[in-house]
């Protein structure tokens, strides 16, 4: 249960801390308007990371079903949410997050799931 638990925390916080290092790297406000570019940019970057989130929350777990990338990308997608409700501004970066990154960490943990049989 406990192996369970680790792997969510750690696939959420390898999305948390690489998109806190893109915006604190680039000098992008999450929540300011943005260049086209850097948005397909960060399009980008989310999913490799969401995919690698949602990959290493399976492998940790060792577990045979999605269930817990499914919960990985309800609480992403959840705090996103959240953020775009409470946050001023322009909301792209949470529109992105629930529409793509959340749906992807699912992928990785797919994809995963493949590749071991």
């Amino acid at each position: 249960m406990i192996r369970k638990f680790i792997s969510v925390v750690v696939g959420y916080a390898i999305f948390v801390v690489s998109s806190l290092a893109l915006f604190r790297f680039s000098g992008q406000r999450p929540h300011a308007d943005a260049p086209i570019l850097f948005m397909i940019f960060t399009a980008i970057y989310g999913v490799i990371f969401s995919f690698l989130a949602g990959l290493v929350t399976q492998f940790i777990a060792g577990v045979k079903d999605l269930k817990l990338n499914y919960i990985l990308a309800f609480i992403l997608a959840g705090f996103a949410a959240f953020s775009m409700f409470k946050s001023e501004g322009n909301h792209w970066t949470q529109i992105l997050a629930i529409l793509i990154f959340a749906p992807v960490t699912v992928l990785g943990g797919l994809f995963i799931r493949k590749y071991n049989r």
